[in-house]
């Protein structure tokens, strides 16, 4: 079967989001252009990683390509609204690649579907027949920017991390590694 690309150059909408409740949440990414929307499964690493990343190639293009890169998200970007439904998984995101389009001054985001081996390189950014689905975005720097912002607020709105440990916090509570299991009992405490 033929490798399947989605390709949005001036994408109307491109954005992280998440359906479900906290600790359990499926984290998206879509894009949207004209009447055509691509949904794709994304771990929640992946997209923390994705918009630290972002950040860094942004300040590497105004230091190498002295592009003009807003420092903060113009308001205009800020996007805030939800995920377009029906949410329908194109595809489990495996492999994501980060670039600049110099002919165009687009940050370029790749992402090929999850593969049993390992992806060759070539694959990415490349027209070949062979290899993984893939989405490919172009994003000018503000829409970038913009795209990174909403990335880390979608994370950061899941459970709170424990103060020790920095693994989630589920409603019930945890047991915290850092503390070997303990719990101290109030109960106890209170009658000494």
């Amino acid at each position: 079967m033929a490798r399947v690309i989605h390709v949005f150059r001036q994408p109307d909408r491109f954005v992280a989001g998440t359906v479900g409740e906290p600790g359990d949440r499926t984290f998206y990414l879509q894009a949207t252009e004209d009447v055509r929307t691509v949904s794709v499964t994304i771990e929640k690493q992946q997209v923390q990683v994705l918009a630290e990343r972002l950040a860094s190639l942004l300040e590497e293009i105004v230091a190498r390509f002295g592009a003009e890169v807003p420092e903060t998200v113009p308001d205009d970007l800020v996007d805030v609204d939800p995920l377009e439904v029906p949410v329908e998984e194109e595809f489990r995101v495996g492999t994501m690649g980060l670039g600049w389009d110099a002919e165009t001054s687009a940050v370029v985001i790749e992402l090929l579907a999850m593969t049993e081996g390992e992806v060759d390189e070539t694959v990415v950014l490349d027209d070949t027949e062979e290899g993984p689905d893939a989405v490919r975005v172009f994003l000018s720097p503000a829409a970038a920017r913009a795209f990174a912002e909403r990335a880390d607020r979608v994370v950061r709105a899941g459970r709170k991390p424990c103060p020790l440990c920095g693994e989630p916090l589920d409603p019930e509570g945890h047991i915290c590694p850092r503390q070997n299991g303990y719990r101290r009992n109030t109960d106890l405490a209170d009658e000494s």
